[in-house]
């Protein structure tokens, strides 16, 4: 049996992506999740990790369960405690009631689903009716496959710039996000996403493409036009 590469990396996400550890987390993920929860009292979230995002929104006042299907995950956010409630389950089938929740969240998730029709129809089938649905995604522009950094020595002046390769092509592939760690991503045009959320009831109230925070371009200073290009892509849908 091929080991689950996310129970294998489990520690390196706790640690890296944990309270504080990370720029983009701590400086743009977790303060739009929060803008967006305002006034939820019911929140799910989907992928929950270790649950720094349902931590945040246990915080603002609301009751908060987190799912994800990793065992380790799920022990380190029950250890970490500060609120939520933790089950293990993943995206395709939630163990919930219809219209349980006045919020559902799923961050950096999706990128990382065979097949994403399911779960968004669970969101939506858990969602009450005029609930929210957050969304954060890696930026498609960052994943499509051939994408990347040029750095042209050979142009004079020089040029630096993002090449964005075969973006209406949806693709599965293994990625080193770090020495030794290796995570499965597939990449789709944002329009797969949109239509689906439509598909199941929920309609696109807010979109988002922000910069890069400044945390993450002190890290990457080698490249001068970073914060033109953006990381993340936020949705915000609401169940009809």
């Amino acid at each position: 049996m091929t080991a689950d590469p996310w129970e294998t990396h489990a520690g390196w996400w706790q640690e890296a992506f944990t309270d504080g550890a990370d720029a983009e987390y701590e400086e743009q993920i977790l303060p739009l999740a929060e803008e967006h929860l305002a006034g939820a009292r019911r929140v799910l979230d989907v992928g929950t990790g270790e649950g720094q995002l349902a931590r945040r929104a246990a915080d603002l006042g609301a009751e908060v369960v987190g799912v994800d299907p990793t065992p380790s995950q799920v022990a380190v956010a029950r250890e970490r405690a500060g609120g939520p409630q933790y089950a293990r389950s993943g995206a395709e089938r939630l163990p919930f009631t219809d219209g349980a929740f006045d919020a559902v969240v799923a961050c950096l998730v999706f990128e990382h689903l065979l097949d994403p029709e399911p779960p968004i129809r669970e969101v939506a089938r858990v969602l009450a009716p005029g609930g929210r649905f957050l969304f954060f995604l890696n930026h498609p522009l960052l994943q499509a496959p051939d994408s990347g950094w040029v750095d042209d020595q050979i142009m004079e002046p020089p040029e630096q710039y993002w090449r964005v390769g075969a973006y209406l092509t949806e693709d599965v592939r293994d990625e080193e996000v770090a020495p030794g760690v290796v995570l499965p991503f597939v990449h789709r045009p944002l329009s797969r996403y949109v239509n689906l959320m439509a598909e199941a009831g929920l309609s696109l109230t807010r979109m988002e493409e922000p910069a890069p925070p400044p945390g993450f371009l002190a890290r990457a200073t080698e490249y001068q036009q970073a914060a033109t290009i953006p990381r993340l892509l936020f949705l915000r849908a609401v169940r009809s």
